[in-house]
């Protein structure tokens, strides 16, 4: 079962939003604010809570141009201007993603601190350009969507010449991950079903899109699916299943 508080600090990739999260919690009726807020709240996160800070979701030398064009495409959607001249947020926001979470274990113990200096984000435990996951997650509130560039590298091979179905599946909980912790606040995976409909290269461009089925109560049930960039193929589909969880005992260890 794969842990989703971190999601939209580094895609949530820290638990400094804390009071901001027990706010949405105790007060139903801001919840719809406290969302924008979180979202808001990651571009200006301190960096000093992450050892050698570096925001991973930029672009870097091993982007295809693929991978820089569509990057282009929505960053331009982020920012868009009035009739009137002003700058205002656009339909999509880009979240920042970096290497390094805050750790707990299993029962409320925090981990030793060699584990912790040493621990890094599965996604970006490599420094290399290009080496493994290259991506970059937008978020569209409005529709609620979400929209990961990504990029597969060459360390993520299964097949020859094909990227290994876990690196895909690692992905798609990711991406799904951040959109129900968007969606719902702080969540876990319950459930991850994943159709694997064809290969996908090692340094292919790709889709991936999730979206919204329903709410009920605790739980969010989102889809998603990883195409080719112009969606003609279709390379694996997924369905998800997010418990809403309390933070507070999380910690504790409850």
């Amino acid at each position: 079962m794969s842990t989703h508080l971190g999601r939209l600090l580094g895609g949530f990739q820290s638990l400094g939003s804390l009071p901001l999260v027990r706010t949405r919690l105790s007060h139903p009726s801001a919840r719809v604010s406290s969302r924008l807020a979180c979202v808001r709240t990651i571009t200006a996160f301190p960096l000093s809570l992450f050892s050698k800070s570096r925001d991973f979701s930029l672009p870097n030398s091993s982007w295809s141009p693929e991978m820089i064009r569509l990057y282009e495409h929505y960053t331009s959607q982020c920012e868009v201007e009035t009739a009137t001249g002003e700058k205002v947020g656009g339909p999509w926001k880009r979240l920042p993603s970096y290497n390094r979470s805050l750790k707990y274990a299993t029962g409320g113990l925090y981990l030793s601190k060699i584990i912790q200096s040493k621990a890094r984000l599965f996604t970006r435990n490599t420094r290399e350009a290009g080496a493994a996951f290259e991506y970059v997650i937008f978020v569209n509130e409005e529709e609620q969507r979400c929209l990961c560039l990504f990029q597969a590298g060459h360390l993520l091979e299964g097949p020859p010449g094909n990227i290994h179905g876990g690196a895909t599946a690692t992905m798609i909980d990711t991406v799904t991950g951040t959109h129900a912790t968007i969606l719902a606040g702080p969540v876990m995976t319950a459930n991850l079903n994943i159709n694997y409909r064809s290969p996908i290269p090692l340094g292919s461009t790709l889709l991936i899109e999730s979206s919204l089925e329903k709410k009920e109560g605790r739980k969010t049930f989102v889809t998603c699916k990883v195409t080719s960039t112009d969606g003609s193929k279709v390379h694996t589909e997924a369905t998800a299943l997010f418990l809403s969880i309390n933070v507070g005992h999380l910690l504790l260890g409850n």
